[in-house]
């Protein structure tokens, strides 16, 4: 059985990281391999009103952004990646495994590949129903 995601259902705080500019070796082609690249990456956190209203306004009480860069950063430190999908797919994933995330948007893009468009990239959303 299949669950439909209802944002209307799901009351949300929304953090993002906009632009995080980064040099990853990432691509497929021999022209992006041994080499890095600069990639651009948008992300999205989707945290339950409920649990990340801080009464004391302490950090301790909502989802760090610096969490968010870690994960991004740890991912683009483990070394080569082949696909944009398999760099947001794992993005994602990590992102979710924190007890306190519901959802997750992951946006890449490779500005520098053509130079007749802004930029080529992957987009995923995913949420973890059983919060």
């Amino acid at each position: 059985m299949t669950r439909t995601f209802d944002f209307l259902q799901l009351q949300c705080r929304r953090l993002f990281l906009r632009g995080f500019e980064v040099q990853a070796e990432i691509g497929i082609h021999d022209f992006e391999k041994g080499r890095t690249q600069r990639l651009l990456i948008d992300v999205d956190l989707y945290v339950p009103l409920a649990a990340t209203t801080p009464s004391r306004d302490t950090i301790e009480e909502v989802v760090d952004y610096d969490f968010v860069r870690q994960v991004v950063l740890r991912r683009i430190g483990a070394g080569p990646i082949g696909l944009q999908e398999t760099l947001c797919d794992d993005i994602v994933g990590a992102l979710l495994a924190n007890p306190g995330v519901a959802a997750v948007r992951v946006s890449t893009r490779k500005p520098d590949v053509y130079p007749d468009c802004e930029a080529v990239g992957v987009e995923v959303f995913r949420w973890a129903p059983e919060r």
